[in-house]
């Protein structure tokens, strides 16, 4: 796969230079997940450190260019950084070669972008069939949830996300996310305090009511009358 290798070394070296990309007000950013959540470059990338992550990244795939995960996770951290076009320039090209597990992450990646860009219809259909590769992974669910709240569906919202739940017994998966903006972390946070009935979800849907994200704004609101 020494495309895959090939197309992420030309886009490190142009990445810097594509624009970042802008906010959309009718957005509903979710969730990022990394297809190797435990190796050091994913340490790298959650903890903001995207250079680092990036190095440890393309080391992998000079090592092993048929290692898609890593390709997956390269593309994660332009999401992070803002380059769109960069990030899903490679995450079609896991789609298009990678294993079933290393496409799931990259469909899931794949919805956080049109979520973010407001295409929500498009978003569901990437997210449904990241969902359909392997039903027992969290990742998906937990994006589905998010995101079938953001499209007001509250009931349907927390049932996805306790199924999410359910299949991620010690919590590892949600643990893992990535999330590229604030709201994205506040958003899943809330729905699962409403989930276990703590008090605190309160707070959290104020705080997503006064973020940037119109759509997201919406949805706090609702949850927060709903009370």
């Amino acid at each position: 796969m020494r495309s895959a290798l090939a197309l992420a070394l030309v886009l490190t070296g142009c990445g810097a230079a594509e624009a970042r990309q802008d906010l959309h007000g009718d957005g509903a950013p979710l969730l990022a997940t990394l297809a190797s959540p435990a190796g050091a470059g994913g340490s790298k990338l959650r903890a903001g450190d995207l250079a680092a992550a990036r190095t440890l990244f393309e080391g992998a795939l000079a090592q092993d260019p048929d290692r898609l995960s890593a390709l997956n996770d390269l593309a994660v951290s332009y999401v992070l950084d803002g380059h769109a076009d960069a990030a899903r320039r490679l995450l079609d090209e896991v789609v298009a070669a990678g294993t079933p597990a290393e496409q799931q992450a990259a469909l899931v990646n794949l919805g956080e972008l049109y979520a973010a860009e407001g295409y929500l219809d498009a978003a569901k259909a990437y997210l449904d069939t990241a969902r359909s590769i392997d039903p027992q992974r969290p990742d998906p669910l937990y994006a589905l949830a998010v995101l079938t709240d953001a499209r007001g569906d509250g009931a349907g919202a927390l049932a996805l996300l306790r199924d999410a739940q359910k299949r991620d017994d010690e919590g590892a998966a949600r643990a893992s996310l990535a999330f590229v903006y604030p709201e994205e972390r506040v958003h899943l946070d809330a729905l699962a305090a409403e989930a276990a009935g703590d008090p605190a979800a309160r707070e959290r849907w104020r705080e997503l009511a006064a973020g940037r994200f119109a759509v997201l704004a919406a949805a706090a609101e609702r949850h927060l009358a709903a009370e």
